[in-house]
């Protein structure tokens, strides 16, 4: 099973400036939870905003066309397929950033999202369009309130029909 992880505002926004928009600490610890134990697979541009490096406890493949691009802890594929072939015996995750997602939204099975109920006019990058009539809904959080920033998000799940 291939799932899709993402935070995305209703405008579809998931970054501004290489970052997150929202550092929501209860998206932040579900994303934990879920991608722990399984391959997380990412662009080399999301793998290097992470602050500390390969996420523990699990297996990081980043995707780069630089042959000569290498980190420690870190597999490399030069495509999403080759990724997605390094990570077969296994569930993975892709976390992103917006090419990556643009490429596995048609291969996904599962889409874990965190629905930010905002719009943010500043973004630079946006997760691709999801087809609807392709998904259903399995699971769905009631709506939280994030502390920090006052945006309200929820947490659901869709599974490929």
């Amino acid at each position: 099973m291939i799932s899709v992880i993402v935070a995305l505002t209703n405008n579809g926004a998931i970054g501004r400036r290489g970052d997150l928009l929202f550092h929501i600490s209860d998206d932040l610890r579900r994303f934990k939870s879920l991608t722990t134990g399984h391959p997380i697979i990412m662009g080399r541009k999301t793998f290097e905003s992470f602050p500390k490096g390969p996420l523990p406890g699990r297996r990081n493949i980043v995707i780069t066309r630089n042959g000569d691009w290498h980190h420690e802890g870190v597999e490399t594929a030069p495509s999403l397929g080759e990724a997605l072939k390094l990570a077969a015996d296994s569930n993975p995750y892709i976390i992103g950033g917006g090419q990556i997602y643009d490429s596995a939204l048609p291969l996904a099975d599962r889409l874990c999202l965190t629905e930010i109920d905002t719009v943010c006019d500043d973004a630079d990058t946006f997760f691709p369009e999801i087809k609807w009539d392709e998904w259903k809904e399995t699971e769905c959080s009631e709506y939280f309130t994030d502390q920090k920033s006052g945006v309200r998000y929820r947490f659901v799940t869709y599974d490929r029909k």
